[in-house]
């Protein structure tokens, strides 16, 4: 029997999963336009590979990765660039990010994909694979796999709990695709050295768990164990399930390799697997369609897919009022439904007055701790709310504001109706934009400073510049005043000077005429008698 552990807190709402569970995953049509964004994941954007006018080939690059934690991003399938502009993306700001407007030519030709044995290879080499097929976490937070893949684990965890209410994207993933899903587990344990893979499936998906189990018998992967994981939400996040399945408390601020272990999502393997085995770049993902739908399911959907022509597949009822990105606790109100999907997109949920009715109004906390009970991450939601509405952002943060994962468990058992995510999410916003605000200040401090610097440091060097010619000019003056002083007393003035280029006469025409051993000498009688006449001078004086 595998031991199993248990996190603090947490809920079980209804799961409403069965609607869209039952229904296979189906291929979307290609949309007369995709809109590809070239920021696909929160680290890191990508550098344009296109113009305007370009025909392309499904899987090519058309966004370079930029930085350790870019991301690549791909043409989801053959046709041409049609534009290079900014749209809205899928995000609670609606803000605008460069795309590219692809129209498809139907015709779905892939660039020459290579395959490669992750097993011979060096490890590096498939990380780059990894990298260069646009692979980040699909479990939601987008996250460069192949940034996770380089640590060293004794465990490595496939997250197949999937605990959010209505999602069934990867349920139905494991049910279809188990064998590839298992493949990739086994190509991730390779590269991080992992002794033991467990595969976490909450305990109302059977038929995926008994898939997966098939799939790694098949396999003959002694080292992989499908474990049923009790359903209680938030069971899939990767903290608490990594505390389920091995008894490990990762603390804030602190990572899973910390501790030995990495979690990935079921559908982040499936991934790896067909990059590096088919050599395929990510440019299509799973989406389930569930709620207020006539049709509900599961469909595999190019990326760029606008969200409008996704939608009519799964026909939305008349009396739907908005549409969520995620799932009903930690999913957000897509403010434009010409938004295109993106490799974090693994749910669009129809709302309904009468399926989701309208929160009732906030009331005032009576500081019952329900919401304490039901903090997975063992925090004081009721005292981080009451800082958050202060905007006593100190206080929250000593209250570890940080280490809340956003469940939503508080928001849901609060008798008041309290929103308290949306307070959470409020103070998290102004304390990192006072910290980019101050880093900023100090970087212009620091220019500041560097110019005042500069400014001095130029100064002081064209003061010493000026210095050093002034004497140059000093010493040039004394020389020619005791050449003078030399042609004065060495003779008539017309030939001193026929030997001075520095009275302004002729030099070259009359340099045979002297020798420097003359000038000295001269220099020296003239010296000499300088000296005699001052003796002289001095004893008559004295006399």
């Amino acid at each position: 029997m595998f031991e199993l552990f248990r996190f603090p807190g947490g809920v079980k709402p209804v799961s409403n999963k069965q609607s869209s569970a039952d229904a296979a995953i189906v291929a979307a049509p290609l949309p007369d336009l995709l809109v590809v964004p070239f920021r696909q994941s929160a680290t890191g954007s990508a550098t344009i590979q296109i113009q305007a006018g370009d025909r392309v080939l499904k899987g090519q690059i058309i966004g370079a990765a930029e930085g350790a934690f870019g991301t690549t991003v791909h043409a989801p399938t053959s046709g041409t660039v049609r534009a290079l502009e900014s749209r809205p993306l899928p995000h609670p700001s609606g803000l605008a990010a460069p795309c590219a407007i692809i129209e498809p030519d139907g015709a779905e030709r892939w660039i020459e994909r290579v395959p490669l044995d992750p097993f011979v290879c060096d490890p590096a080499l498939v990380r780059a694979r990894i990298r260069d097929a646009g692979i980040v976490g699909l479990g939601g937070a987008a996250f460069p796999s192949h940034v996770k893949a380089q640590a060293s684990i004794d465990t490595l965890i496939l997250n197949g709990a999937e605990c959010e209410p209505w999602i069934t994207c990867d349920d139905r993933l494991m049910r279809e695709r188990a064998a590839d899903i298992v493949a990739g587990g086994a190509i991730v344990r390779h590269l991080m050295g992992a002794r033991r893979v467990l595969i976490g499936v909450e305990d109302n998906k059977p038929e995926a768990a008994a898939a997966l189990r098939a799939a790694v018998k098949t396999a003959g992967h002694n080292d992989m164990q499908v474990v049923g994981v009790p359903t209680l939400y938030p069971a899939g996040g990767e903290k608490q399930l990594i505390r389920v399945l091995t008894g490990i408390e990762i603390p804030y601020g602190k990572l899973g390799p910390d501790f030995g272990v990495q979690c990935f999502n079921v559908g982040t393997v499936y991934a790896v697997a067909r990059a590096v085995l088919y050599g395929e770049a990510l440019v299509a993902r799973i989406v389930t369609l569930a709620g207020n739908y006539a049709t509900p399911g599961n469909h595999e959907v190019p990326i760029g897919t606008p969200i409008d022509a996704l939608l009519a597949l799964g026909q939305p009822k008349a009396d739907t009022d908005r549409i969520v990105m995620g799932g009903p606790m930690m999913g957000f109100v897509v403010p434009d439904t010409g938004v295109p999907v993106v490799k974090a997109t693994n749910c669009l949920l129809a709302m309904s007055p009468a399926l989701f009715p309208p929160p009732e109004p906030e009331m005032p906390c009576i500081r019952c701790g329900a919401c304490t009970r039901a903090c997975p991450m063992v925090l004081q939601p009721h005292e981080l709310y009451w800082f958050a509405r202060a905007k006593n952002f100190g206080k929250a943060q000593e209250y570890h504001l940080f280490d809340c994962i956003e469940c939503g468990c508080c928001a849901y058992v609060c008798p008041s109706r309290i929103p308290l995510v949306d307070y959470y999410r409020f103070a998290k916003s102004e304390i990192r934009a006072r910290e980019r605000d101050r880093i900023a200040a100090d970087r212009a401090r620091e220019r500041h400073e560097f110019r005042q610097y500069r400014e001095e440091r130029e100064k002081a060097e064209k003061a010493a510049k000026l210095a050093a010619k002034a004497a140059e000019t000093k010493a040039k003056l004394a020389q020619e005043e005791a050449l003078k002083a030399t042609a004065d007393t060495a003779g008539p003035k017309a030939d001193v000077t026929a030997e001075n280029p520095l009275l302004g006469t002729d030099a070259t025409a009359q340099s045979g005429a002297s020798t420097a051993a003359d000038k000295l000498a001269l220099i020296a009688a003239a010296q000499a008698r300088v000296a005699a006449k001052q003796a002289a001078q001095e004893s008559k004086d004295s006399a």
